[in-house]
């Protein structure tokens, strides 16, 4: 199912998150995937942050427009998500429960417009958060909003807010968050045609407490395999990423970062690397 219209709300703002946090790792990271001959995805992962190890296996199986993802771990938790696409026209339903707790299970429902978008999620607990958003918008400009009702509590849980703005050449997005105590304002601005080089900055503000975050970061296009990114807030964290396709759809990442205020301590460094046929 192809999206359409604007997007959902946890979109306002997603370029400027995904270039500055995604893909930065700090533990150790192996994951292997297969396709079996049936069309069954299998994929392994093994990851040692410290001295700990986990290894947890998912296999994902496609069926006309339904997808399922079952994911078993080392501590015996099977977390299963059922997908349906166009269950109705634009509408995608999803399901999800993590075994053996029967109440971590969540039913969510996402309708997509060409000028709007809905999505309402929904806990199979007793007395559950409701979860509902809505989006609207026409070229590339969108405004959204998101709540979650406590119903044990009869009280809102969180409510946010939020406009972004896309065009060929930068993002911009505005998200009020935190029940109103959150600014959050984001950019991302590509420096030429192909999106090779991108520089993109986020200032966050806690208005309870008067504390600002600035962050700044880039991303480089070495060539077809090679990214590079980086970035630097104003606690002085300067962190790096490299990640290079070794093979078609297999990456390296390498990532470290250090603290340029207190170099005394050890910086953190990272290695992960994805294979898939």
């Amino acid at each position: 199912m192809a999206r359409k219209g604007p997007g959902l709300f946890s979109d306002i703002g997603k370029k400027a998150k995904d270039l500055l946090t995604k893909d930065y790792t700090y533990d150790q990271k192996l994951t292997v995937s297969t396709v079996s001959s049936s069309g069954v995805g299998l994929t392994s992962t093994a990851v040692k942050k410290g001295g700990l190890y986990t290894l947890d296996v998912s296999s994902v199986y496609k069926y006309k427009n339904t997808h399922v993802d079952i994911k078993v771990d080392t501590e015996s938790n099977i977390s299963t998500t059922l997908t349906v696409f166009d269950v109705l026209p634009s509408t995608k339903l999803v399901t999800s429960v993590k075994l053996p707790d029967y109440n971590s299970g969540k039913v969510e429902v996402q309708y997509f417009h060409e000028n709007s978008s809905f999505a309402t999620a929904v806990g199979m607990k007793p007395s559950p958060v409701v979860e509902f958003s809505g989006t609207a918008g026409a070229q590339g400009l969108a405004f959204g909003a998101e709540a979650g009702f406590d119903t044990a509590t009869g009280k809102f849980a969180k409510y946010s807010a939020g406009i972004g703005v896309t065009k060929p050449d930068y993002h911009a997005a505005i998200v009020l968050a935190d029940k109103g105590d959150t600014i959050k304002v984001s950019g991302v601005y590509h420096l030429d045609d192909k999106q090779k080089t991108s520089a993109v900055a986020e200032l966050t503000r806690r208005l309870s407490t008067n504390e600002n975050t600035l962050t700044v970061g880039g991303l480089y296009t070495v060539d077809p395999q090679t990214t590079v990114k980086a970035r630097l807030n104003n606690t002085g964290k300067l962190a790096a990423l490299l990640q290079h396709e070794v093979k078609s759809k297999s990456l390296l990442t390498i990532s470290g970062e250090f603290d340029t205020k207190a170099l005394d301590r050890p910086p953190k460094f990272g290695l992960a690397l994805s294979l898939k046929p």
